[in-house]
């Protein structure tokens, strides 16, 4: 992301359905079956690899298929190719944007490609978070100026005798590692690989009560699962992240939002018509992520669960 964004871990293309995993999906190369179909009543939809997105996804292909008619086919690829994709027409739309100014200038207002779909109606913020339980034993620890007086608490073995803040895939285009070295903070960034992995470590820390400082972002069910407090860095003004080397400003709060293939969003119908519509809350996508992530469900049997439990909501984006 560029926000500065969670950027999708790459994984492989799959046809009706939600997947993680790994493999790269080159889209450049990679068209999706239903790609190109002439008017044919199919979408593809470009799916991040965190949860949230999942779940809009998976709410979004539900209805759809089940509602509308329509073929679903769901592509996993990083943030920026994904732009590049739905600009191609090899994808037909992007329901979570956490900001990309630059490809949006490119393809929505220069080159006309894509076009804007709308708020979500979820609001996006990535921060650095310790466990609440550290927070009760270390009230000042919320406070960045005092995040060198406690770095050896949060010594690893992968942090080099500095104090470890974990980050979650390299893929993720973060702020962190400027911001540590221009706070002069005592810490080394340390990735976990991906979300998953993130979350595994983050319940096993919890589990036993372990120190631990951690880039997080919020709509993100674990906060019901291992509450977490957000260490206040400096706060956040308009163009304070300007220059990505120069950065000390915390992570700006964003609005998220969709974006679809201009021709699709011409001519595509219900299809497009539903997905310019389509907005819920914070609360609606963690309902579901919840359902995925802890409870295991499949994202489609955890998308039917909530779409047969609210039914006020997603009828408004069928009218």
């Amino acid at each position: 992301m560029r926000i500065r964004l969670r950027t999708a871990v790459p994984v492989a293309l799959t046809v009706l359905g939600l997947t993680t995993g790994c493999g790269a999906a080159d889209m450049t190369k990679q068209a999706s079956p239903f790609a190109h179909t002439g008017g044919g009543k199919s979408v593809t939809l470009s799916v991040q690899s965190w949860v949230g997105a999942e779940s809009n996804v998976a709410v979004a292909q539900y209805l759809l298929e089940h509602k509308l008619g329509y073929r679903v086919d769901t592509v996993q690829v990083d943030e920026v190719p994904a732009w590049d994709a739905l600009s191609q027409g090899r994808v037909d739309a992007i329901l979570e944007d956490w900001g990309h100014p630059d490809q949006e200038k490119r393809y929505v207002d220069d080159k006309k490609t894509i076009a804007r779909a709308g708020d979500l109606g979820v609001t996006g913020h990535i921060g650095w978070f310790v466990p609440t339980y550290l927070v009760e034993q270390h009230p000042d620890i919320t406070d960045w100026h005092n995040l060198n007086k406690y770095a050896s608490l949060f010594r690893t073995a992968e942090s080099g005798g500095k104090g470890q803040l974990m980050d979650g895939s390299p893929s993720y285009v973060t702020n962190d590692k400027a911001l540590v070295k221009n706070l002069k903070l005592n810490y080394q960034v340390v990735f976990a690989g991906s979300e998953a992995a993130q979350i595994t470590q983050m319940k096993q820390f919890a589990k036993e009560k372990k120190p631990f400082l951690t880039y997080w972002y919020s709509p993100q069910w674990l906060f019901k699962k291992v509450p977490m407090t957000e260490v206040k860095l400096p706060p956040y003004k308009d163009g304070c992240d300007a220059d990505a080397a120069k950065i000390t400003c915390a992570y700006p709060r964003t609005p998220l939002q969709k974006y679809l293939n201009a021709d699709f969003a011409r001519s595509g119908g219900k299809a497009a018509e539903f997905l310019k519509k389509f907005r819920w809350t914070t609360d609606d996508q963690n309902e579901v992520s919840l359902l995925i992530a802890q409870d295991k469900l499949s994202p489609d049997a955890a998308a039917k669960k909530w779409v047969d439990s609210h039914p006020s909501v997603w009828k408004q984006w069928l009218s």
